[in-house]
């Protein structure tokens, strides 16, 4: 199985680092390219400092989907992740190539989400930070379709479809800067790769891991060209991708979403901060600014590479505490890292 494991993340960087100057040079070609300035004039939210491609979803998808299908059984969780991954790349593609509505992307966010959970995959239990588990099982619909018997977990479920939902919205927000996007996810997966390891004895385990190898490689693979200066930008399709699968490994390697929250510290809470400041502002949670955490760094001086360096340092240091912290523990270091970012993020923003 060792083998087997080091191939999923080798196949999928070699693969997107490959593909990677074949989508762009396309990309280049057909002129479908983000011009910062015209981006700045519609949304203040441009994401380049040149003109670029966008579209390095793509390359990341191919990598991530050709592993699956080469050391994964095509059972239905995998055909539920393979239709919602591949639900995000078009709705991906078409926001690069049409910047669609911010509603358009949710929804389109929440129907990948429900495919993931009807193919199975729900949250049964969460750890209780206090002892013991919360079973979230217990609500059930059972009822007759096509002649077999399904059953509908009501709060399972529906807790899933938010939490991959939410997933996939925030990592989309932290791609600000060049190298931020696929630096953290690649680690981040890599640490619920080194967790589900741990329970290598349960065969349950062995898909967790080759699926975050997998999702690592891709976008390790994508980096060397995402890297200040980029030469293409992951898009909204590689930034969708990578929220709903981390979400969705959180879910299948034993619903450690306290794992995933501790890893994603950063992205998690300046999600909240941003969100609370724009309703304070009366202005739509929906609607693009500048008040993220890497705006309010670039604002200050801080360089792009900088930026993108202190997101994967502290997705590191973050990863690596998640290694040897209980749930409880996870809880608790999250709290209080959440209350040291917010603070800070929040003294940040009135110096500029």
């Amino acid at each position: 199985m060792t083998l087997k494991y080091i191939l999923s993340f080798i196949i999928p960087c070699l693969i997107s680092y490959l593909i990677t100057p074949l989508v762009r040079n396309f990309f280049i070609k057909k002129k479908y390219i983000e011009h910062p300035l015209e981006k700045q004039k519609k949304s203040k939210n441009a994401t380049a400092l040149s003109s670029v491609p966008r579209g390095g979803g793509i390359p990341i998808f191919i990598a991530f989907i050709i592993t699956i299908l080469l050391f994964l059984p095509l059972d239905k969780h995998i055909i539920g992740i393979i239709i919602a991954c591949t639900i995000t790349l078009l709705i991906g593609i078409w926001d690069d190539l049409a910047d669609i509505s911010p509603k358009t992307r949710l929804l389109t966010n929440i129907i990948a989400s429900l495919f993931i959970v009807a193919s199975g995959i729900g949250i049964a239990y969460i750890s209780n930070p206090f002892g013991g588990i919360i079973n979230l099982s217990f609500l059930k619909y059972n009822f007759t379709f096509l002649g077999q018997a399904h059953s509908i977990w009501i709060i399972s479920d529906l807790l899933a479809i938010i939490w991959i939902t939410w997933c996939t919205n925030i990592v989309g927000w932290s791609t600000g800067v060049d190298g931020q996007l696929p630096g953290f996810t690649a680690i981040s997966a890599l640490f619920i790769g080194f967790l589900a390891m741990r329970f290598n004895g349960d065969i349950s385990q062995w898909p967790v891991i080759i699926l975050a190898l997998a999702l690592a490689g891709s976008y390790l693979g994508f980096l060397p060209y995402n890297i200040f200066p980029q030469s293409i930008m992951p898009g909204y399709s590689g930034k969708s991708l990578s929220g709903l699968m981390l979400a969705v490994l959180a879910i299948l390697s034993g619903a450690k979403l306290a794992t995933v929250i501790l890893i994603l510290g950063i992205p998690m809470i300046d999600a909240i901060f941003v969100i609370i400041k724009r309703l304070l502002n009366h202005k739509s949670i929906f609607k693009p600014d500048n008040n993220h955490l890497h705006h309010t760094l670039l604002a200050l001086g801080w360089t792009r590479p900088q930026i993108a360096v202190f997101y994967w340092s502290i997705s590191l240091l973050l990863g690596t505490i998640s290694l040897f912290l209980n749930s409880s523990q996870k809880f608790y270091t999250f709290i209080g890292i959440f209350f040291l970012l917010f603070f800070f993020s929040w003294k940040l923003s009135r110096r500029i």
